[in-house]
C-alpha cells in the first residue's frame, strides 16, 4: 500500500490488486451455487429421494422372491447395483442443469469474468457429488432397515462411496457434453436415459448374466457397468480385488481424460 496526493492535495491510497483467485477457488465458488440450488429449488430433491426409493422397494420385494428366493437374499446381490445404477441415472442431471443455465444465458456471463475457463463445469460435478452421496445415504439405509449387511464394515461402505463418487465425476462429463451439444433440457434427459438403459438393464446390476444369451453375456461381461456393479460388491460385501476397482474406475477416467478437454473446447467455440 501507498500513498499519493492528487492535484487539489487530496491524499490518495494505493491498494494492491489483489491476486488473482486459484482454479480451487472458482471451482469452490461455483460448488457452492450448485449446492445452493437445493436450497432455492427444493423440488429438485424429489427425483433425487423418490426415484432410489422406488427402485430399491420395487425390485426388492417384486423380483426378490423369484430370483433369489427371498427378498433379504437378493438385496444383498442388488444393493450395490441399485447404487450404481442411481449414481448413473442422477450423471444425466448434469447435463440437463448445464443445458438450463446455458438456456438462460448464465455460462455467456460466466464466460466474460476472469475465472479459470472449467470452474462452471467444475461446479456442477460439486452438486452432483452431494447428489450422488445422498441418494447413496438413502439406499443404504433402506437396505440396512430390509436386513441387507455390509461384511466389510465401515470401511467398505467408505471405500464404496469414494467408488460411487468417482464413477459418477467421470460420468457426468458425457452428459455435459451433451448439455453443450443439445438445446433442451428435456431432450437432454431423453437421449441422456436412451444411453443409459440399454447399458443399465443389459447388465448384472439386477441379475446374474448365467441365465442369458450367449451374445448378452459377452456384452455383459465388458459393460462398465457390469465391471461397476461387481467393484461395489466386492467393497461393500469383502474380497474386492484391485483389478476389479481398476476395470470399474477404467471407463470414469477414460471419460474424464477424453472429454473434460472436449467440454472445454465445446465451451470455448459457442
Amino acid at each position: 500500500m501507498s500513498r499519493a496526493t492528487n492535484g487539489s492535495g487530496v491524499a490518495i491510497t494505493r491498494v494492491e490488486r489483489p491476486a488473482r483467485p486459484s482454479a480451487v477457488s472458482n471451482a469452490l465458488v461455483f460448488g457452492w451455487r450448485a449446492v445452493l440450488k437445493f436450497k432455492h429449488v427444493p423440488e429438485q430433491l424429489f427425483d433425487l429421494v423418490m426415484t432410489p426409493i422406488m427402485f430399491t422397494l420395487l425390485f426388492t420385494f417384486v423380483f426378490g422372491g423369484a430370483l433369489a428366493g427371498s427378498a433379504t437374499d437378493y438385496l444383498q446381490y442388488f444393493l450395490p447395483g441399485i447404487l450404481v445404477q442411481t449414481v448413473a441415472f442422477n450423471s444425466v442431471y448434469s447435463g440437463m442443469g448445464l443445458s438450463t443455465d446455458l438456456g438462460k444465458g448464465l455460462f455467456d456471463r460466466f464466460r466474460s469474468l476472469p475465472i479459470w475457463p472449467l470452474a462452471p463445469f467444475a461446479g456442477l460435478m460439486v452438486g452432483d457429488v452431494l447428489r450422488h452421496l445422498i441418494a447413496g445415504a438413502i439406499i443404504l439405509t433402506i437396505g440396512l432397515l430390509l436386513g441387507y449387511r455390509p461384511e466389510n464394515g465401515v470401511l467398505g461402505i467408505v471405500a464404496g462411496f469414494g467408488l460411487l463418487v468417482a464413477i459418477g465425476f467421470g460420468m457426468g462429463w458425457v452428459f455435459i457434453v451433451l448439455g453443450l451439444l443439445i438445446r433442451t433440457p428435456t431432450t437432454v434427459m431423453t437421449v441422456g436415459f436412451t444411453f443409459l438403459f440399454p447399458l443399465v438393464f443389459a447388465s448384472n446390476v439386477m441379475v446374474e448374466p448365467e441365465t442369458m444369451p450367449g451374445w448378452l453375456q459377452a456384452f455383459v461381461a465388458v459393460n462398465p457397468i457390469s465391471l461397476m456393479a461387481t467393484a461395489m460388491r466386492g467393497l461393500l460385501g469383502g474380497g474386492a480385488t484391485a483389478a476389479e476397482v481398476g476395470l470399474a474406475l477404467l471407463a470414469p477416467l477414460v471419460s474424464t481424460v477424453v472429454l473434460a478437454p472436449t467440454t472445454l473446447w465445446l465451451y470455448l467455440r459457442r
